[in-house]
């Protein structure tokens, strides 16, 4: 079970993954050690489950990001599915969801003229609706 201070500490991670040990160990009153443990505890429980880097999109060419809601017209999604596989430049995240669509599609493009090849290859597969990110 966490207590508090696994909480400062997975939220000091969140902030900056690369902090060292005793960075972390100063920010949440422990020491080095004790910190280095109580992490890797963590790390052992699967509560934290990795580290990751954070990628300016924009900056390495993909700046439209959309969120695009997948409606399929059956229930088998293969199709679609099969679809995604060789567009994986352009996908960042594949959610399959209840409500309204089948699945939230998260993706990033380098152009709009490129979105919009996307949307009508896409459209052989499944309809959707499209919303584009304007401001984080």
């Amino acid at each position: 079970m966490m207590d508090e201070t696994d909480f400062k500490r997975i939220n000091a991670l969140i902030e900056n993954s690369r902090m060292t040990m005793r960075a972390l160990a100063e920010k949440v009153h422990l020491t080095a050690p004790a910190a280095a443990a109580r992490v890797q505890k963590l790390e052992d429980s699967g509560v934290i489950e990795g580290y990751t880097v954070k990628v300016n999109q924009s900056k390495i060419g993909l700046p439209i990001h959309a969120f695009i809601t997948i409606m399929t017209d059956s229930p088998q999604h293969q199709s679609y599915l099969d679809f995604l596989k060789g567009r994986n430049e352009y996908i960042v995240n594949n959610f399959k969801i209840s409500g309204e669509g089948c699945y939230m599609l998260e993706g990033r493009f380098p152009s709009y003229e490129e979105t919009n090849d996307f949307l009508k290859a896409l459209n052989n597969h499944a309809n959707y609706k499209l919303a584009i990110v304007i401001d984080k």
